[in-house]
Formats: structure tokens, sequence, C-alpha cells
């Protein structure tokens, strides 16, 4: 990658906010002269930080043109009790209609996952959305066939009689498996609960944070999907799926790389809470 970083010395008011806020170290403010000094700047992970904060744009940065930063306009930043409301109203609302969520919306969802914080700005997360139906579908199918293999395994008499000492919580799960099988069987979709789409969040295996950087993502689209009206479930049931098959079935049916590690069931919900509980 060939980028560049240079300070605009005519308009640097010598302010040193960017080398208070480098994580890589790269502006270094001259204790004598005040000028910001450039060191390693091949060390630069991208962040940005440098540019927002420099009140007066004298960081040129070849990762951020002119075009691509933007004042922040504080007057119109939600109120803390408007924040919390948001977090507070968030519900797994799983009354979803059969009308699809618009493209539109789904994007937004998308684009507030992108903006969550990842190590060392790395930004190895990917998304991909599933919206056709026989996908979706297809996913359902998956993780009740995986549960249904697992039911199989743990019922073994020989297996039962050596594991279940030792896994109690693991068994109270069988009985559950059935019942979601018979669900799922009456049509009544179990796993996904009807949703009309589908936002996995994946990473490569190499990346040693994913599931940490998924789930930030997972919870900004999620406030965001709450903010839109829509209805956003985690998908644990389908994750369990994936932990216990090593075939990469998972991946082939939805066409990804890398490790899935949070998944967003999403819909137009049928009605809305009207109230929220404290959490005592």
């Amino acid at each position: 990658m060939n980028r560049t970083i240079q300070i605009e010395k005519e308009s640097c008011i010598k302010c040193g906010k960017c080398a208070q806020v480098c994580p890589s170290g790269i502006m270094v403010r001259d204790e004598r002269s005040k000028e910001i000094n450039l060191i390693h700047p091949e060390h630069c992970i991208g962040c940005g930080h440098c540019v927002d904060v420099c009140p007066t744009h004298s960081v040129i940065h070849s990762d951020f043109p002119a075009e691509h930063v933007h004042s922040i306009d504080y007057s119109q930043m939600p109120s803390p009790e408007q924040v919390m409301l948001l977090i507070k109203s968030r519900r797994s609302n799983r009354t979803i209609t059969s009308k699809p969520v618009p493209q539109e919306l789904l994007e937004q969802i998308v684009e507030a996952a992108r903006y969550a914080p990842t190590g060392t700005n790395a930004r190895q997360v990917s998304y991909t959305l599933i919206t056709d139906p026989d996908k979706l579908l297809q996913v359902s199918d998956y993780t009740i066939g995986v549960f249904n293999s697992l039911a199989k395994v743990l019922l073994n008499p020989i297996v039962k009689l050596l594991l279940k000492p030792f896994m109690q919580d693991t068994y109270k799960y069988v009985p559950m498996f059935e019942s979601l099988k018979q669900e799922h069987a009456e049509g009544k979709d179990p796993i996904l609960r009807k949703a009309t789409a589908l936002l996995i969040i994946h990473t490569p295996k190499s990346n040693r944070f994913g599931c940490e950087e998924a789930n930030l993502a997972y919870q900004n689209a999620s406030l965001m999907a709450e903010s839109l009206g829509i209805s956003q479930v985690y998908m644990g049931f389908v994750l369990t799926a994936i932990k216990q098959d090593n075939k990469n079935t998972f991946n082939n049916i939805v066409g990804i790389e890398g490790r899935v590690q949070a998944i967003m069931a999403l819909g137009m919900p049928a009605f809305k809470y009207p109230n929220y509980v404290d959490r005592l």
C-alpha cells in the first residue's frame, strides 16, 4: 500500500492533538518548537484519528481524502437519555411478518456494523446478507439436521451411559432438539422465526480477535435495526450447529469463507413492545 502522510506546516497550529491520539506513535511533537514530526509513517494503521482530530485540516493522509472527511454537528447527537432508551427498548422480537426488510434499511444496518472498532484497525470483519427464501430454508434445514444427528449420537445407549454423568447440561437439550425438529416439520420455523434476512458476520480464521470484533459489530447493527423498527434475533441455534459440524457445510450453503462469528436474523415485526422492564 502506497500510503502517504504529511503535515501542512503553514496551517498547522501546533496544538499537538494528532500526536496525542496517534495509537502508533507516528506523530511526535517537538518539545521546543512544538512542531509535529513524522516518525516511521510506515507503521500507520490507517485509523484516521489524526485526520479527525485536527482542527485546521492540516494532516494530509492518502487514506482519507478531503471529500471523505466530515464535520460532526454535535447538536445532532442523541442525548444520553435517548441512547439509554434505545438500549433499554431493544428486544429480540420474534414476531416477524412475511414483509421483506427494504434493501436500503439492510444496507444501513450493515453500515452501522462496519463502524465498530477492530484490533489495530485491521478491519478483517466481513458481512454477508442472505435474503433468498430458498437459502434461508436451507439454513433452517441444516441446523435441524445437525441437531438431529447430535441427538442420535447422545441417545446411543453406550454413549449415553458414558457421557451423561459428565454432560448433564448437554443432555438437557436433547428433548428440545426433538421439539425443534417437530416444529420445523410443521413449518413453524423455530430456528429463523420466519426471518426474511440473515446478516452473517465472519472473519478470516487467522484473526485472533475475530469473535470479539464480530460481536462488537453485531451490537452496532442490532441498535441500528432497533432504531429502524426492524426485528433482530441473535442466531444462537445456528451458531451452535456450526460449531458441531466440522465439514464446513454452512459456509458452502451461504457461499462464504473464513469463520462465522455471529448471525443476526432480521424481519419486519408484527407489533412493537410498548414497555420495557428494569434489569434487577
